[in-house]
């Protein structure tokens, strides 16, 4: 009833009806539509990392809030890590130099964090784009449980945003505007 009555209001309206009406759509031909979102989404998270650890003083990477919390070259290197890790659940293998053992302490050079985040960040986005698994379809998650691809991507930029968080604030207490920011 709700279709035929938007229909109905399109062609009053004078719009050209829709080749594949969107109500009509089925899950297979909407796969591919939060993948794509996801890459976006991706993109901005990781032009946002690039550009904080451009603008934080190479001096800063190894300040923290207080003892026990990772500091701003571990928070950097956390970050490529779990791009690296999670690319797996994509059947993707991490570089031969990545050891999961030690790496978010292995070093604090400024350069070559930028650069492995921005590894990581290439290695995540071709596992996902290499993926020929439906959105709906289900990878082994923690605990033995399982999630679909989709629910996966929703984790991995929930993840990415609580970092991307605290490093802003680590910026800021440190004196550091995001470049994105403005003046603000």
């Amino acid at each position: 009833m709700r279709r035929a009555f938007l229909l109905a209001a399109l062609a009053a309206a004078g719009a050209a009806p829709l080749a594949t009406p969107l109500l009509a759509q089925t899950p297979a031909a909407q796969d591919g539509a939060y993948r794509a979102e996801f890459l976006s989404e991706l993109k901005t998270r990781e032009d946002k990392y690039l550009g904080l650890a451009e603008a934080i003083p190479a001096g800063t990477y190894t300040w923290r809030p207080a003892e026990g919390v990772r500091s701003v070259s571990e928070v950097l290197l956390h970050i490529a890590a779990a791009n690296y890790n999670f690319a797996g659940r994509l059947g993707a293998t991490p570089p031969a130099s990545f050891d999961p053992q030690g790496w978010e302490t292995s070093t604090t050079d400024k350069a070559a964090i930028t650069e492995e985040v921005r590894r990581s960040f290439e290695h995540l986005r071709q596992a996902v784009e290499r993926s020929t698994n439906p959105e709906e379809a289900t990878i082994p998650w923690f605990g033995g449980t399982t999630i679909t691809n989709r629910a996966f991507y929703q984790f991995l930029t929930g993840h990415a945003g609580e970092h991307l968080g605290q490093l802003i604030a680590y910026a800021r207490v440190n004196g550091v505007r995001p470049p994105w920011s403005g003046e603000g």
